[in-house]
C-alpha cells in the first residue's frame, strides 16, 4: 500500500500535513508535499526519505489546478509510476460569532477549507480512475460532524467536505476509489492561533485544549493503521469531544442543548471571541 507508492500531501508544510507526510514516508512511499511556505516545505522534506517532491502552489487558484496536477502525476511517472493517493488537509479555522462576523471570514474559509480540495481531487480524479484507483483522504474536523459555537464558517466548510467525499465514496467504491474521511478533535497545532477572527484578522492565540491535545504524529499513526484496514470514517477524538460525537449520532437534542447552554454560559468571552459591548 505504501512502498514505493506517490502520496500527494496538501498543507504539508506545518501540522498535521507535515506529520503524514514523514508518516507515509516511513512506510516507504515517495510524498509529494504542497503548500505555500517553501522554506517550511523544504524542511519537512528533508524528514522524508525517498525523493520527496515540494510542490508549491496556491489552493484557492482554481485555474491553475490542472497544471499543477499535470506536473505532479508527470514528476510520478517519471519514476515509473503515478498519484497512488491523495490527502486534502490545507484548512484554516476560525473563532467568532456569527452575528458579528463578516461575509468576507466565510469565503475565504469556504475557499480554503471546502472549494480548494473539491477543485483538486476533481483535476486528479479522472486521473486515478483510469489507472485503476487509489487512495483519497480528507482531514475534516469533528466540528464536521457537529456544530460548535465559534466555528459556523469552519463548520460551514468541514461539513461541506465530509458530505462531498462520503459521495465521493459511493460514486467511486466500484472504480476502485477508496475514501477515508479524517475527523479529529483537538490536535496540538497552530489551527487555534492562525484561526480568523470577526474581520479576518489571524487570532494570535492557542486553546487550553489544543496545547493539551495529543501532537499531529499521533493522528499520522492513526491514518496508517486506518488506511490498512480500510477504514472510511476515522474520528480522532477522546473525552468531550468524543462524547459530543456520539451525542449527534444518538441524541441529537441533546448536544443542540448542550451547546446552547455552553454558549449563555460564557463560552464566547472565555474564547475571547466576543466584541465588546461598548464599541
Amino acid at each position: 500500500m505504501f512502498q514505493d507508492k506517490h502520496w500527494w500531501v496538501t498543507g504539508a508544510s506545518s501540522g498535521i500535513g507535515a506529520a503524514v507526510a514523514v508518516a507515509l514516508s516511513q512506510q516507504g512511499a515517495r510524498v509529494i508535499l504542497s503548500g505555500r511556505n517553501v522554506e517550511a516545505l523544504n524542511a519537512v522534506a528533508a524528514q522524508c526519505g525517498r525523493d520527496p517532491l515540494v510542490l508549491p502552489f496556491e489552493a484557492t487558484d482554481h485555474a491553475a489546478i490542472p497544471a499543477i496536477v499535470e506536473r505532479a502525476w508527470g514528476a510520478a511517472a517519471a519514476k515509473g509510476g503515478r498519484i497512488d493517493g491523495l490527502v486534502n488537509n490545507a484548512g484554516i479555522s476560525q473563532r467568532s460569532l456569527a452575528v458579528e462576523t463578516s461575509l468576507s471570514v466565510y469565503e475565504k474559509i469556504i475557499a480554503v477549507d471546502l472549494l480548494a480540495p473539491i477543485a483538486l481531487t476533481q483535476a486528479l480524479l479522472p486521473r486515478m480512475v483510469q489507472a485503476g484507483g487509489g487512495d483519497i483522504i480528507a482531514i475534516s474536523s469533528v466540528a464536521g460532524l457537529i456544530g460548535v459555537p465559534l466555528r459556523t464558517a469552519y463548520c460551514a466548510a468541514k461539513h461541506g467536505l465530509v458530505g462531498y467525499h462520503d459521495s465521493l465514496r459511493a460514486e467511486t467504491a466500484h472504480q476502485g476509489i477508496r475514501v477515508m474521511v479524517v475527523a479529529p478533535g483537538s490536535v496540538r497545532t497552530n489551527v487555534s492561533r492562525n484561526a480568523l477572527g470577526a474581520t479576518g484578522e489571524a487570532r494570535g492565540a492557542s486553546d487550553e485544549a489544543i496545547d493539551n491535545a495529543p501532537p499531529p504524529e499521533a493522528l499520522a499513526a492513526r491514518i496508517i493503521e486506518g488506511l490498512r484496514a480500510g477504514t472510511r470514517e476515522l474520528v480522532f477524538a477522546a473525552g468531550m469531544e468524543e462524547e459530543l460525537v456520539r451525542l449527534r449520532r444518538q441524541n441529537p437534542e441533546g448536544l443542540f442543548d448542550l451547546m446552547a447552554q455552553l454558549v449563555a454560559g460564557g463560552y464566547a468571552q472565555r474564547m475571547g471571541a466576543e466584541k465588546s459591548k461598548g464599541g
